[in-house]
Formats: structure tokens, C-alpha cells, sequence
């Protein structure tokens, strides 16, 4: 290879390369797709969304798309939207499918609705076509104490207007089973909502359940009615096992109290045999004393040591007649 070959080599590898960089920072190709488009805009233009780190194919492609339409969007609303986070598609999209379904959204309601968070393209897709949404099984008892277990599917439909700042499908479920709850509490028997299941529906949409959030409650429909447990017979029969355990606590306490009572009584018993040893301790002192102070002769000890000898005896054969069961001795 000679030096000339070489050098036209090198020459071509520079104009590729330098074709290269200019075509990733001049989209040259996008600016031809727009122009073909119809869609007015400037290389200088694309050349400063470049310089603002801006991706020109998210704000060119979807602005072709929006020409087309006849939405009258300008680059500018595109571009502040993807610099404020975004997606500038999404909302497009959105725009087009709600001018085709005769939906009024605006551009800037529609952004910050996607700033908000929530799905614009399926809030619009949602008011064409409502959403079902169905609730878990929620229980609730009648006033005859038996359980009722339904489940309801709410047909709801997007309200754009309340979109933000709206409450979602959990509030609409939580909604919905308390207005179930409530119906099935105030029905008599349980028999009433599984002849009428239409009174819960009809109960539910009356109070407006759909007041605060972002949808529009079209109907709620009734699909499952089952019967569950017997929640006030179990309930009573809770209350009386609780009744019979405090009723066996008073009386354990009463028990109790009545043995304390009687230990009590009988240390009170040998408390009073006690002072009794005491005095009877004290009467041979006394003597003893009488004795030496003359208040008492020896003769007279000596009568009342043969009154307690015969009152002993007296005592010991009244109480043998007793087990022999007779009457003891008579005098004739």
C-alpha cells in the first residue's frame, strides 16, 4: 500500500467521523423529518435543546404527532414540560385520544395531571371506557346477629376535572364497603338482603360515594351474597362463659374470705383459752395468798379441795351415763 492510498484512507476516516459528530450534535435527519412533517422548526433550535440536555426526539416526535391532530401545541409547552420531569408522549397521547372522544382537556390540565403522578392517557382511555372494580368480600351482620359476606363490582368512569387532588380506587373501595357494612347493619334478618340485594346497591349510590375522589361512581352491581357464621350466638355464648368465669371468681373470693373468716375465729378461740390458762394460773396464788394472810383457814382449803373432788366425780359419772345412754343414777 502506498503512501498516497494511505493518506486518502485517513482523509475518509476523518469526514466519517467528522460526518459522525455532527449528525449526533446537529440532528440533521430529525430536523428533515419535522420539515417533512410540515412542522416549522429551526437546526438552531434543536442544536439548544441539545445545549439544555434536552432529547430533541421527545420534543420533536411527539410535536409532529400533535401537528397533525390539529392541537395547536407550541415546542415551547413541550419542552418546559420535560424539563419539569414529564412525559411529554404520554400527554400528547392523552390530548389526541380526548379530542377524538369529544372530551375538553386542555394542554396545560393535562400536564399537570402527569406532573401530579397519575396516568393522563388511561384517565382519558378510562373515561371513554369505565373501569370495574371489584371489592374484596366484606362482612357484615344483620340485626338478627347472622353474618352476611358480600361482594360488589363498581363500575366507575374518570372525572378529569378532579383528577388532581382527587382520592383514588382505594377510597372508592373503602367507600363502598362501609356503605355495605352500614345497609347490612340496619336490614332485620338477614333474608331481607339475600332476597333484596339490590337495596344494598341502591342504598350505596344515595349517599354519593364518589364525592372527593376521581372517579364517577356509575353503578355498583351485587355479585356475591353468601351467609357466614352466626356472630350473635357466638357473641352470647362468649358473654356467658365471661358471666360464668366472674361468677366462679366472686365465689372462689367468697370462699376464701369465709376461710380467712374462720381461721380468724380460731386463733380468736385459743386466743381466749389463752387469757382463760392465765386466769385459772392465778387462782392458786390468790389461795396461797389468802392463806398466808389468814382470809383463809386450812379447814376451809380443805372442804373446797373435797367440793372440786366431788364435783369431778359428779362430772365423770354423768358423762358415762351419757354413752351408756341411759338417765344415771336416781335417787329414791
Amino acid at each position: 500500500m502506498s503512501g498516497t492510498d494511505i493518506q486518502l484512507f485517513v482523509i475518509i476516516a476523518l469526514v466519517v467521523i467528522g460526518v459522525s459528530v455532527f449528525m449526533s450534535f446537529f440532528p440533521f435527519m430529525l430536523w428533515i423529518s419535522a420539515l417533512a412533517a410540515g412542522v416549522r422548526i429551526s437546526i438552531i433550535t434543536l442544536v439548544a435543546m441539545r445545549l439544555r440536555r434536552v432529547v430533541p426526539s421527545r420534543i420533536v416526535n411527539p410535536l409532529i404527532k400533535a401537528s397533525k391532530a390539529g392541537l395547536g401545541l407550541h415546542i415551547n409547552q413541550l419542552e418546559s414540560h420535560y424539563l419539569a420531569g414529564g412525559n411529554v408522549d404520554r400527554v400528547v397521547n392523552a390530548l389526541i385520544a380526548a379530542q377524538r372522544a369529544n372530551i375538553p382537556l386542555v394542554f396545560e390540565r393535562a400536564a399537570a395531571i402527569d406532573l401530579a403522578g397519575r396516568d393522563v392517557l388511561q384517565a382519558v382511555q378510562m373515561s371513554v371506557n369505565p373501569k370495574v372494580i371489584e371489592t374484596p368480600v366484606v362482612s357484615a351482620v344483620a340485626k338478627n346477629g347472622i353474618e352476611v359476606k358480600v361482594r360488589a363490582r363498581v363500575t366507575v368512569r374518570a372525572n378529569i376535572d378532579r383528577l388532581v387532588g382527587g382520592a383514588g380506587e382505594e377510597t372508592v373501595l373503602a367507600r363502598v364497603a362501609e356503605g355495605i357494612v352500614s345497609t347490612n347493619g340496619a336490614s332485620e334478618s338477614h333474608k331481607d338482603v339475600l332476597e333484596h340485594p339490590d337495596l344494598i346497591s341502591k342504598t350505596v349510590l344515595s349517599k354519593g360515594l364518589d364525592a372527593g375522589t376521581a372517579f364517577e361512581i356509575l353503578s355498583i352491581d351485587i355479585s356475591d351474597v353468601d351467609v357466614g357464621k352466626n356472630i350473635g350466638a357466638h357473641l352470647q355464648t362468649e358473654q356467658a362463659e365471661a358471666d360464668k368465669r366472674i361468677a366462679q371468681a366472686k365465689a372462689e373470693e367468697r370462699r376464701a374470705m369465709a376461710v380467712a373468716h374462720e381461721q380468724e375465729m380460731k386463733a380468736r378461740v385459743v386466743e381466749m383459752q389463752a387469757k382463760v390458762v392465765e386466769a385459772e394460773s392465778e387462782v392458786p396464788l390468790a389461795m396461797a395468798t389468802a392463806l398466808k394472810s389468814g382470809n383463809l383457814g386450812v379447814m376451809d382449803y380443805m372442804n373446797l379441795k373435797n367440793i372440786e373432788a366431788d364435783t369431778q366425780m359428779r362430772g365423770s359419772i354423768g358423762g358415762q351415763s351419757d354413752l351408756l345412754g341411759g338417765d344415771g343414777p336416781k335417787k329414791s
